[in-house]
């Protein structure tokens, strides 16, 4: 029985650090930021630092991340009416919507993503409770 479980626990540890194998940012990621009539910088730049902390696809490396205020405006739109947007009472100030482009390599670590691609104008949609709450991913992809 000890055997057992002594090989249960090293299995469990295999599996943690597999899991743990995440996306990375490249050292030199572009960021673009438009001006904009509707969110401060520093609104703007927590927005791009909630993707860029939680951008975990393995096997990819994010490598570019921008906010246009006339593109996510209109993506908003879309996501208010026909998205998440329409079921979880978001007001419209509180949705922002980044754009990303990311590399992913050959190694074949992500079973989902192609190998050796390059995803462009990937969308982030972040929502907030309030102006005063910090942005949360709500939703990704295209």
């Amino acid at each position: 029985m000890k055997k057992i479980i002594i090989l249960f626990c090293c299995l469990l540890s295999v599996f943690s650090l597999v899991a743990c194998n995440k996306g990375s940012v490249s050292n030199d990621i572009l960021i673009e930021v438009s001006k904009s009539t509707k969110f401060s910088k520093d609104e703007i730049e927590n927005a791009i630092q909630n993707v860029k902390s939680n951008f975990s696809f393995p096997g990819a490396t994010l490598t570019k991340i921008w906010y246009d205020e006339e593109k996510s405006n209109y993506l908003i739109d879309s996501y208010l009416e026909n998205g998440r947007g329409l079921t979880n009472g978001v007001k419209e100030e509180n949705v922002i919507i980044l754009l990303s482009n990311f590399d992913v390599d050959g190694s074949g670590d992500n079973p989902v993503l192609n190998p050796n691609t390059t995803y462009s104008d990937y969308q982030w949609i972040l929502i907030r409770d309030s102006k005063n709450n910090v942005w949360k991913i709500d939703d990704f992809g295209y």
